[in-house]
């Protein structure tokens, strides 16, 4: 929900067509999509792609979007694309291949953020202190202790440890935001409740 409502307050209008670029469960999509003229949805697991498309059928306002659909959509035609949480699970190279790709899909004055960017040097604990202080204001403490202790002994760590996570520092991703061809800047927060993290935003020049 604290996503969503972040990602409501970048929609510039009640028309707009807007790209969540790995989107995940997006369960607060239909929320997000009575703010837009059209919002699509896009994640790389097929599971997850076909989850989505069965929970959205029906809602004209929200299109679930493939590779292949991605790539086919007609440069200038979006508004708004949102890149949240993606940055860290894939190699720097491939991530600036991604911001290349989709850049001609703005329209002039458009706006791309890639959100929840991992600095260098942010430990896992600073992760966990935020989750549990978010935890703690939102009532779900206890919830946080239990999903923070589940992790911990998860495949997800093992898988963490041993790849390891894209950490950037700040200019670093300002440099390759331009270099997509888009003007860069840091936003004075993060999307969602992790303020250790950083969201960057490129904006298409009209």
């Amino acid at each position: 929900r604290c996503v969503a409502s972040d990602i409501i307050g970048l929609v510039p209008s009640p028309d707009a067509r807007v790209l969540d670029y790995g989107c995940g469960e997006a369960l607060e999509a239909q929320r997000v999509a009575k703010h837009c003229g059209l919002l699509m949805l896009h994640d790389a697991a097929p599971a997850v792609l076909g989850g989505l498309a069965a929970r959205h059928a029906g809602n004209d306002r929200i299109s679930v979007l493939d590779r292949e659909s991605v790539a086919a959509l007609e440069p200038g035609s979006l508004d708004l694309i949102v890149i949240n949480s993606v940055a860290q699970y894939i190699p720097k190279p491939d991530f600036e291949g991604l911001l290349a790709s989709l850049a001609p899909k703005l329209k002039a004055g458009g706006r791309l953020i890639t959100g929840d960017i991992l600095p260098d040097g942010l430990s896992p604990l600073t992760d966990a202190r935020a989750l549990l202080g978010f935890g703690f204001q939102g009532g779900f403490f206890l919830p946080a202790v239990v999903g923070l202790f589940r992790t911990f002994f998860s495949e997800y760590r093992k898988i963490r440890g041993a790849l390891g996570l894209t950490h950037y520092q700040e200019a670093e991703m300002l440099a390759l935001i331009e270099r997509a061809g888009l003007q860069a800047a840091r936003l004075p927060r993060n999307l969602g409740h992790n303020q250790a993290r950083m969201t960057f935003v490129g904006v298409k020049a009209g």
